[in-house]
């Protein structure tokens, strides 16, 4: 399960494809913020992969058909991770995200510490 958080973060090109008779959609009412707009109406895309289990909720506009393209992306992606593991193009994707940030953290603490060193070396100049 950890691995399809890694999902719906990136777009990818060489996923497995889904076809409509292995999906099972729904359209509910949303929940959070929106007042009015979110409690009458039913844009809320609830989708299923079958085969896997996986399920999918998408209420990310107020376009029932923006969210259920939103909602096979984020699906497909998803799928992909559950069957091929850390062969999956969106697991890569994820794996160099975190390298990169973790490079980034890295330089800003070497920078930080060299910030404080000249500091330091400016307060002794003063004495």
């Amino acid at each position: 399960l950890p691995l399809l958080q890694a999902a719906g973060k990136k777009n990818s090109l060489n996923l497995l494809g889904l076809t409509e008779a292995e999906l099972k959609e729904q359209f509910i009412r949303g929940d959070g913020p929106g007042g009015q707009a979110t409690n009458k109406t039913n844009n809320c895309v609830v989708l299923k992969h079958i085969p896997s289990g996986i399920v999918v909720k998408c209420h990310q506009t107020r376009s029932v058909e923006q969210n259920r393209k939103l909602a096979r992306e984020i699906l497909q992606e998803k799928v992909d991770l559950f069957y091929k593991g850390e062969d999956s193009e969106v697991f890569k994707e994820k794996k160099a995200s975190e390298k990169k940030k973790q490079e980034k953290k890295r330089r800003a603490k070497e920078n930080l510490e060299r910030k404080k060193h000249f500091k330091e070396m400016q307060q002794l100049d003063k004495k």
